[in-house]
């Protein structure tokens, strides 16, 4: 955050994470509480992401990653995903005008996956289980709060109960 040009009030930090090689929604906050209400409440949040793989995703590919699929997580730990929304994206750049395909990825497919988790670099796992690199994940919406045309390293301010509404995690307390 240091690096971006915005004055950050004091005890800023960010809900959730992005892995180095990923990009897009990051969410930063000074209340405590969000994290606990986003990720660690009874109640599953979506998370969505536009993923470019390498080459083109067979239908039978298709279908593992929308009804569940076999990975490895953390401690070696065999993990079946729960069944997610998983779509090809024919126009990627409508959703983020980012999302363009730069020439030296070659053949490649653009995916829109919406989790309710996030298990240990899932999306990449699940990537990987069916044999295709994942060479961009962009996270462009958590719940109703979505990247839209932000650029990198840019910063949208918003009130509180605005934030709290568009991640469906209800009002904020004092």
């Amino acid at each position: 955050m240091g690096d971006l040009h915005f004055n950050f009030p004091a005890g800023t930090h960010a809900i959730g994470r992005l892995d180095q090689n990923s990009e897009g929604l990051l969410l930063l906050t000074t209340n405590k509480k969000v994290t606990r209400l986003l990720f660690l409440g009874d109640t599953p949040h979506k998370r969505t992401y536009l993923v470019q793989v390498n080459n083109s995703l067979s239908p039978e590919n298709l279908h593992l990653l929308q009804t569940g699929i076999n990975i490895r997580v953390k401690g070696g730990i065999d993990y079946t995903t729960p069944p997610c929304h998983v779509e090809i994206a024919a126009q990627p750049e409508l959703l983020y005008n980012k999302a363009i395909t730069l020439p030296q990825y070659g053949p490649h497919t653009w995916l829109l996956i919406t989790l309710t988790e996030g298990k240990f670099h899932q999306v990449r796992k699940m990537m990987a289980a069916i044999r295709h690199r994942c060479k961009r994940l962009i996270r462009v919406s958590i719940e109703e709060l979505t990247l839209g045309n932000l650029e990198p390293g840019c910063v949208r301010e918003m009130e509180e109960s605005d934030f709290f509404n568009q991640l469906n995690i209800g009002e904020p307390q004092s």
